[in-house]
């Protein structure tokens, strides 16, 4: 039996304790409880540690403590980073630590395996070494709800490029761990046959070159077969739902034009943020626009 534990890089688990008081423990199961972010590591089995980041709000910081655990956990978001990025500059293209100490949630930024995810049928080095991102994933969602930090009704997952079809392969094979997803500039490039609907909001650009609007390109250094169409994991993710294709207007801000399906099974919805002309970036009002589809979200 794995057993899921969460390590510091530095200090003990001083401060923790059982019984109910309202004191704030240094650490829980070796992860820092004071605001700001941690660089942390989750064992994935005997040999090996994967890395991320976690940034805590003071909201979970300096609010009420039962049993060494906080009285409300908070939601989390797990952002995923592009091909040959990392943690940290999924960190700070997204810009979600902000929003994060201002709304009071948990922000993850796992590390992909050198640099890449495997999202099924693409990329890299995590696909060439058939990687198990879901599981590492799964673990690390699970350790931080099993610990107490964070609410397992309010699990989310964002990713970029490479990080996005992370993110759809991760609801796809676990619909049960996440209540909604983001995805920007990214492709479905699994199957994906989920057993129960998962919200989903996309954003992509119509000048997108790396993964074309419209499907196309080349999906891996070494593969030519083309990426498949953005229309096609809105069709997967609607159908899932038994929602008709998004047609309801609800963002019209510049070059970003949002429709939605409206809400069917579960509470699920798909909404599509087309960028236009926008291309192979992180477009700014994005992070808000995840956060506010979020927190409309929760897992039944």
């Amino acid at each position: 039996m794995l057993v899921l534990v969460g390590c510091a890089d530095s200090g003990g688990d001083r401060g923790e304790s059982s019984g109910v008081h309202d004191r704030r423990p240094a650490t829980v199961a070796g992860i820092p409880t004071d605001e700001g972010p941690h660089k942390l590591h989750l064992a994935v089995d005997a040999f090996r540690q994967r890395e991320y980041l976690l940034y805590i709000p003071s909201k979970l910081s300096d609010g009420r403590w039962r049993g060494g655990r906080p009285a409300r956990p908070l939601p989390l978001v797990v952002a995923l980073h592009g091909g040959l990025a990392t943690k940290d500059k999924m960190r700070e293209l997204t810009g979600f630590d902000s929003l994060a100490l201002q709304l009071g949630f948990l922000v993850a930024y796992p590390d992909g395996f050198l640099t890449t995810w495997n999202a099924g049928d693409c990329c890299g080095a995590a696909k060439i070494g058939r990687i198990d991102d879901v599981g590492f994933l799964t673990r690390l969602i699970d350790m931080l709800t099993g610990v107490g930090l964070a609410d397992p009704r309010r699990v989310y997952v964002t990713g970029f490029s490479n990080g996005a079809g992370m993110a759809y392969r991760l609801a796809c094979e676990k619909p049960d761990k996440v209540a909604a997803i983001g995805v920007v500039e990214g492709a479905l490039v699994t199957k994906c046959t989920p057993d129960r609907p998962v919200a989903v909001m996309i954003f992509h650009g119509t000048a997108d070159r790396n993964v074309p609007f419209d499907g196309g390109g080349r999906r891996d250094i070494n593969d030519d077969r083309p990426f498949p169409p953005v229309s096609y994991a809105v069709d997967v993710w609607r159908k899932a739902a038994g929602l008709p294709r998004p047609r309801h207007k609800v963002v019209h801000d510049g070059p970003i034009d949002c429709k939605s399906t409206g809400r069917g099974a579960h509470g699920a919805e798909v909404t599509l943020c087309t960028v236009h002309g926008g291309k192979h970036t992180w477009p700014r009002p994005a992070t808000t626009m995840l956060w506010d589809f979020f927190a409309r979200h929760s897992r039944t």
